[in-house]
């Protein structure tokens, strides 16, 4: 049974794919007016239409959230477009590489902080003060597994920019919980995802051990992480703020 989102809408980022797609179908299957937005037009054009084959509502905005001009400007049309913004998942993120610490290029450092976290904290810059003025709303964030454990085999700035995801969304949650507004991250562990078939291919001698990492024998699926997301914006989880809640396939009970 779909949450109830009748009469809202919401901002998904990195939504032409993965996980971020699997969200926004499943927030307009709950009735809520949806605004994809990501780099990938043609893969945002197909996560549009898939929402309005099910009679759902949506728009595209093209975005590049380590970009403050472009997140404002998102946000800007979703208020003109919907009137109003009342949660958004902010999922958009880059696994970067998988190389020492000390051989990690300073441009591939800053491209992943600025997408992952510096994206995440401009997207919270520009969304909360609508909900401010609205009375409230929900925010989540994609953090990842990554954010509550890590190990050396992990890709370095994605582990410390996921670790940055989970103590901006406490922080936020705690400045804004008063005001009416609820602030969540979800944890992914390994998802079926784009991002992680490129590990993959680009590591395939991790995937065996990749696979025995997470207890349930198997990796996640876009539409498992999604629906944590979309809970956590709903009124069920009225009470939640504050939490890095793990869907993991229980990867980091070890």
């Amino acid at each position: 049974m779909a949450e109830d989102f009748s009469g809202r809408a919401g901002i998904v980022t990195g939504a032409a794919s993965g996980i971020g797609r699997a969200a926004a179908l499943k927030f307009a299957e709950g009735g809520a007016k949806v605004v994809v937005a990501d780099l990938d037009t043609e893969g945002s054009d197909n996560t549009k239409a898939l929402i309005e084959q099910r009679g759902g509502e949506a728009i595209c905005v093209t975005t590049d959230v380590s970009q403050g001009g472009e997140v404002e400007a998102l946000v800007k049309q979703t208020v003109a477009t919907y009137g109003r913004l009342d949660f958004a998942y902010n999922n958009a993120g880059i696994a970067g590489d998988i190389v020492p610490l000390v051989d990690y290029s300073e441009e591939l450092w800053d491209r992943v902080i600025g997408i992952n976290l510096k994206g995440v904290w401009l997207c919270m810059k520009y969304q909360i003060p609508e909900m401010l003025k609205q009375g409230g709303g929900a925010i989540v964030n994609t953090a990842s597994v990554m954010g509550l454990i890590s190990s050396a085999s992990n890709p370095i700035a994605y582990t410390a920019s996921k670790h940055g995801v989970v103590g901006l969304t406490k922080s936020a949650a705690l400045t804004y919980a008063e005001a009416g507004i609820r602030v969540n991250a979800v944890c992914p562990g390994y998802i079926e995802t784009p991002l992680v078939t490129g590990i993959l291919e680009r590591h395939p001698e991790r995937k065996a051990q990749i696979l025995a990492d997470h207890p349930v024998g198997r990796l996640g699926v876009p539409e498992e992480v999604a629906a944590a997301a979309v809970w956590l914006c709903s009124d069920s989880a009225s009470f939640v703020t504050g939490t890095a809640m793990a869907v993991d396939g229980g990867y980091i009970a070890h």
